[in-house]
């Protein structure tokens, strides 16, 4: 048992405390939170859009009056569909590097192009999480704006939206998490986010078991606190609702 123990805690030191090894992770969790945090905001943006064009096709293509308008929202909202069939068909570290090796082949900001492709990939599931919570709003809701003046614009902005995104807020929090995680392949980019990190120690010190099993606590400890912040959302929303 002690010489196990002293393996392991030399082990440590060769890997963690050795030439500050630590610090690697630290500057890897760092570009993780980063790429989580801006592509999640760009990924809720393009999917509350996407969200508002195809709920607005389903809920109102066959009371729309044929014209220029109906049409050019058909085809926005044929775009819409192949865009989340695509995205949601392919594997994400495919399009990461597609977006990398092919459409912005002469940038070397692999950060930014990290953020740029998850953020793309997660607007495909934001956005059907989005739709679903206006397609749940009961069609009342729709009338009763009608019946103050509103346009459908209006009745969107001021009543429909602000219910959705408490609806969802939970399954949105949940995206951020599962981002987080997927995260974890910007390594094939140039990009020293935290599992990139573990694996520069491990071919440093050919010791593969404390880096690898470090890298997986931290991404468990991030996870269980952001399920805990999660769940505290949940409860507050639930409260507020009584």
């Amino acid at each position: 048992m002690e010489a196990w123990m002293a393996d392991i805690k030399g082990q440590f030191i060769l890997n963690f405390v050795e030439k500050d090894r630590w610090q690697l992770l630290v500057d890897g969790l760092g570009n993780t939170l980063k790429i989580t945090a801006v592509a999640c905001l760009i990924g809720i943006c393009i999917g509350v859009i996407i969200a508002i064009v195809r709920s607005t096709w389903d809920k109102n293509r066959l009371t729309m009056r044929p014209g220029l308008g109906k049409t050019l929202l058909g085809i926005v909202n044929g775009i819409c569909k192949v865009y989340l069939t695509v995205i949601r068909g392919t594997p994400v570290v495919v399009q990461l590097m597609i977006i990398y090796y092919i459409i912005f082949a002469s940038s070397r900001n692999s950060l930014a192009i990290a953020m740029l492709a998850f953020g793309i990939n997660s607007g495909a599931y934001v956005a059907e999480i989005v739709r679903g919570g206006i397609m749940s709003i009961d069609e009342g809701q729709f009338e009763a704006g009608r019946s103050l003046g509103f346009n459908y614009v209006r009745t969107m902005q001021y009543i429909i939206i602000p219910q959705v995104f408490k609806n969802v807020l939970p399954t949105l929090a949940n995206e951020f998490i599962v981002l987080l995680k997927e995260t974890s392949v910007a390594g094939y980019v140039a990009i020293r986010d935290l599992t990139k990190a573990g694996d520069i120690i491990r071919g440093a010190t050919y010791s593969p078991f404390l880096p690898l099993i470090g890298v997986a606590l931290i991404y468990l400890i991030m996870v269980m606190f952001f399920t805990w912040l999660v769940g505290k959302l949940e409860r507050r929303l639930r409260n507020s609702d009584h």
